[in-house]
């Protein structure tokens, strides 16, 4: 979703993929269910990720190495295990070690569903060029929203009766051009695990106004999963609707939705309450916390968890592309 969005609202994404990031150190997390001291709540996660202790998580970054960190302990008090070996999916981007945080919740039921994916990439572009002497691009809608999203549904789901596994991978180098969603795609098809639908989250933390739906998703026409998400809701506002902008600047293919698509050919798709018109900080040093609508956000995520969760109990393959 980047790039044209980029195009539109700042100028060109080249210059900033094209930046070099500072080599990080790769920490391995060990596969453990012991607990730290961990203070989580929605609210402060979205706070803390977006904050300028992370300097913007730009991939290979000290910040994002926080953010890993983050997101892993959150994981572990959640009961949510890591998909590996350790939650960590590595690998090299031009030299800069980069990484995905992976987890998953396995269904107690001997199934051959396929798993669902949830993901929302956590990094961001770091340094840009300095407004009013700020130089730090927070990336608080772009994408701690998200990330905070996957991690409440995985809070939600993890002490929840699923009839199939769910994955949830928190990408890295999305802003570097889709590589930790191509990586982790690919690794999957290698072990032949494909996944039932792919559900991408990006930039929900501004609601849109005059709308009949709460959110959209890009890719609408190539399958039928905003249809069943709905029907999971008794109400005449629709919860997944489409947003013409989508299709006009070809957002499907530019979020982390996409590369699963390309491998799985599955039902891929990334939700979104960005519409080009309620909010102007994409890529800029005021993408902050303070101008989310913290409770609307707050509000939607709570409303989209039941959805999810039957779309994960589904045992028919209800979702189909079209």
């Amino acid at each position: 979703m980047k790039k044209i969005i980029l195009t539109l609202c700042i100028g060109s994404l080249l210059a900033l993929s094209c930046k070099n990031s500072p080599q990080g150190e790769k920490k391995e997390i060990s596969n453990t269910s012991e607990k730290t001291q961990f203070d989580y709540s929605a609210t402060s996660a979205l706070k803390y990720l977006s904050s300028d202790e992370l300097s913007g998580r730009d991939t290979g970054s000290e910040g994002i190495e926080k953010a890993a960190l983050y997101i892993e302990n959150a994981f572990k008090n959640f009961n949510v295990n890591p998909y590996f070996e350790t939650y960590r999916d590595s690998f090299d981007l031009k030299g800069v070690d980069g990484y995905n945080v992976v987890g998953v919740i396995k269904s107690k039921e001997q199934s051959d569903l396929k798993p669902l994916v949830i993901g929302a990439h956590f990094d961001h572009i770091g340094h840009i060029e300095a407004i009013d002497q700020d130089s730090i691009a927070n990336g608080a809608n772009d994408n701690a929203s998200g990330t905070v999203a996957v991690l409440e549904l995985a809070k939600f789901l993890a002490d929840k009766e699923l009839k199939r596994d769910v994955i949830f991978a928190l990408f890295s180098a999305e802003e570097k051009g889709l590589v930790g969603s191509k990586h982790l795609a690919n690794k999957m098809k290698d072990m032949e695990v494909e996944p039932y639908v792919v559900f991408n989250i990006e930039m929900l933390g501004v609601q849109m106004e005059g709308k009949d739906y709460r959110a959209y998703i890009t890719g609408y026409e190539m399958s039928n999963l905003a249809e069943v998400f709905n029907e999971f809701y008794n109400s005449e506002e629709q919860f997944l609707g489409f947003l013409p902008e989508a299709a006009q600047y070809g957002l499907f293919k530019r979020s982390d939705n996409y590369p699963f698509f390309e491998v799985f050919g599955v039902p891929s798709h990334t939700i979104c309450t960005f519409d080009f018109t309620n909010y102007e900080y994409y890529h800029h040093v005021n993408d902050e916390f303070e101008e989310l609508d913290v409770e609307a956000y707050l509000n939607l995520i709570d409303d989209l968890k039941p959805g999810v969760l039957q779309l994960i109990n589904s045992t028919e393959t209800t979702v189909n592309l079209n």
